[in-house]
């Protein structure tokens, strides 16, 4: 079974995002979008028909998105069957939220590794 394809996104906790998106927008170039983040384009062996995306995107200090994490970050991994792949994960023993969200933009699922990491799973829709 195919798990991991490749990173899908990197979430971290900043106390001012819009100021550090701006210092990141000045000084190294990366083309902050007004919802906050930044999407990188590419295409590769998983799709190449497609177009990948993987984001970047600062969150406020206090999110609790990240949750039960006290990790100031989340990285999002892409997966090609998050159905198939949260069973196997939960066989193996591994701390899987119940919550799976579907809406146009994929796929999500969160499990968390062994040293309290929260870690997102994405199976992003068709072509993409």
């Amino acid at each position: 079974m195919q798990r991991v394809t490749g990173i899908g996104g990197i979430f971290f906790k900043a106390k001012d995002p819009k100021a550090l998106g701006e210092w990141y927008r000045k000084h190294l170039g990366i083309d902050v979008q007004d919802w906050g983040g930044a999407a990188f384009v590419w295409q590769g062996a998983h799709n190449p028909e497609g177009v990948g995306t993987t984001v970047w995107s600062p969150f406020k200090d206090d999110t609790s998105y990240f949750a039960p994490s006290t990790a100031p970050f989340m990285v999002n991994y892409r997966v090609a069957d998050l159905n198939a792949l949260l069973a196997v994960l939960r066989s193996e023993g591994v701390q899987v939220d119940d919550k799976v969200d579907e809406s146009e933009f994929g796929k999500f699922g969160w499990v968390v590794d062994p040293e309290g990491n929260k870690l997102e799973l994405w199976q992003p829709p068709e072509g993409q």
